[in-house]
């Protein structure tokens, strides 16, 4: 591990500190090339843009551009570190929106005192963007952020660490569903965390066919239910006329467990008490709820997914976010929509039932994969994903009337 440390710290010092930089798009080489790029030249895109907003998309680099916002109080489970702390990770962010969609991102740490001074910081530089993605902002500050600069802002605002998971959660669930001979309308479910990440994943399994009275939230008091006088207006939405207080007794019959909480929360024995064929989704990072390879041994007919690269069935926010906003930006959304969502939940599924590449075999470093038990959702270096899910999200945000542009022709059609 100390080797590890030292890997990763020399990753982000050498050569050059960091991990994003500035690059030109236009030639700066002579007197022209500068009279041009900023004065006198720089006016006539100004008075452009003046005169019509749009133009910004045509005349700068809006339209490519993410703003990766962040104040720091909850990093990667590390926590509410502050701002500053957190610029490792939203670099990070904007390395992997370059790497996979090729879109630029800048990251921007904000220290407020008031969760309103936020909102108000994001909206006023928010057209600086052609979508904002928020990050690693605890919960419940994060719902309330989230719907304000919604409402305030004209270009898409997306909370990763709440849909981003969602999105990717409810794509694997549904094909292990299906792989289980189950459906997701009369599946029960128990959702261990009731944080951001857990109740944007129910809401969005709601939207897919889940019955709300079928869930089972637990926090860190226990199960959440309507007699408790603790609850914030988020969690109450889950709260269940139960008398059933502990995890072993909502998991008993269960056919869906999603772990968004600790290292080592769910014991084999509760997990014998599931029904047949249960599906596990542990994604408590850098440890799960429970190992895969106890699962197992507890469960032969389980379908495990973690967050972990190392075992099967990585559940990778890099799925869906980097291509959520590919799709919303080509069409100049306004907002990322319930169909949006859906329509990645839908392309991301449906890509894990295909043929894999012998590319993405290479670089996962399997020697074959197909859509079953141990692969039930994309490897994140899949180069089809962006093809997939940006367009899916582009046609769902023209259909969902919040894009500002018609669909570019043949957009995503000669790819992948």
């Amino acid at each position: 591990m100390s080797d590890f440390r030292q890997q990763a710290l020399d990753y982000h010092q050498y050569p050059t500190p960091g991990k994003i930089s500035v690059e030109l798009t236009k030639p700066a080489n002579s007197s022209k090339d500068l009279s041009l790029a900023y004065s006198p030249g720089v006016a006539e895109p100004v008075r452009a843009i003046a005169e019509d907003p749009d133009n910004a998309y045509k005349y700068t680099a809006k339209g490519n551009l993410v703003g990766v916002i962040s104040n720091g109080t909850a990093i990667l489970g590390l926590g509410n570190l502050g701002p500053l702390a957190s610029k490792p990770v939203m670099e990070g962010k904007a390395l992997l929106f370059k790497r996979f969609a090729g879109l630029d991102a800048i990251d921007i740490e904000v220290s407020h005192r008031t969760t309103q001074d936020f909102i108000n910081t994001v909206a006023n530089i928010a057209d600086t963007f052609g979508g904002i993605n928020l990050e690693d902002i605890k919960a419940p500050e994060c719902f309330e952020i989230e719907q304000a600069l919604i409402e305030k802002c004209n270009v898409p605002i997306f909370h990763d660490d709440q849909h981003g998971t969602a999105i990717v959660t409810a794509a694997g669930m549904l094909n292990a569903l299906e792989i289980q001979g189950k459906e997701l309308r009369s599946a029960r479910i128990v959702c261990m965390g009731a944080g951001a990440a857990a109740i944007a994943c129910m809401e969005l399994l709601i939207k897919c066919g889940a019955q709300r009275e079928h869930i089972y939230m637990l926090d860190s008091k226990g199960v959440i239910h309507t007699r408790r006088d603790d609850l914030n207006e988020y969690k109450a939405l889950f709260a269940n006329n139960t008398d059933k207080r502990t995890l072993e007794e909502v998991i008993e019959g269960a056919d869906l467990f999603l772990g968004v909480s600790g290292p080592d929360l769910l014991s084999p024995d509760a997990l014998k008490l599931m029904a047949d064929k249960p599906v596990v989704f542990a994604c408590s990072n850098p440890d799960p709820e429970i190992k895969p390879a106890l699962a197992k041994k507890a469960r032969n007919d389980v379908i495990i997914g973690t967050g972990r690269s190392d075992y099967p069935n990585q559940v990778n926010n890099v799925l869906c976010f980097p291509f959520m906003f590919r799709g919303a930006l080509d069409v100049r959304a306004t907002a990322i929509t319930d169909e949006m969502k859906i329509a990645a939940v839908e392309a991301i599924r449906q890509l894990a039932k295909e043929e894999v590449p012998a590319a993405v075999l290479e670089a996962s470093g399997d020697n074959a994969l197909s859509f079953g038990a141990d692969y039930i959702i994309p490897k994140p270096m899949d180069p089809r994903l962006c093809q997939r899910v940006a367009r899916a999200v582009a046609v769902a945000a023209v259909e969902s009337g919040v894009a500002k542009i018609p669909l570019p022709k043949n957009y995503m059609l000669d790819q992948g």
